[in-house]
């Protein structure tokens, strides 16, 4: 079983994800998810490939804590984060979280409150390769 929380250059299986978060506990009820996608179209240009970067070790350390915050404030019985850091194109995956409850609305708050505060909190950087040139994104929408 891969560990909860990841950052990874290679795509991720929701299916995977979610039978893991799923096999953490039978008292789940409710499962809700956030997948991020790459798109081709940013603030008016074109976008050919977006390169996600990290500080690694801040950033995993920074996940790790998210997902046990999110546990104790919404009540979760489990949280996956997995986000990618690598050059994607549009309609490939980014970002997958997961919040497993007993009940459908804390894991819907949670899962809504991670993908929130990962933008704001974790050190990921994502830069836009248009054909105008490249941009690094800030802030996170």
């Amino acid at each position: 079983m891969s560990e909860p929380v990841r950052i990874q250059p290679e795509d991720f299986s929701q299916d995977e994800e979610i039978a893991a978060l799923k096999a953490s506990s039978t008292r789940m009820g409710g499962i809700a998810t956030f997948l991020g996608c790459a798109r081709d179209f940013s603030a008016g240009h074109s976008v050919s490939e977006i390169s996600f970067e990290a500080y690694g070790s801040m950033a995993l350390s920074e996940m790790r804590t998210l997902r046990e915050e999110a546990i104790a404030r919404f009540g979760l019985l489990d949280a996956r984060i997995v986000h990618r850091v690598t050059t994607v194109k549009a309609g490939d995956n980014i970002v997958f979280i997961a919040a497993g409850a007993e009940h459908r609305a804390a894991a819907f708050d949670a899962c809504r409150w991670m993908i929130d505060e990962l933008k704001q909190r974790v050190p990921i950087w994502k830069k836009e390769i248009t054909p105008q040139g490249d941009a690094w994104v800030t802030p996170h929408p």
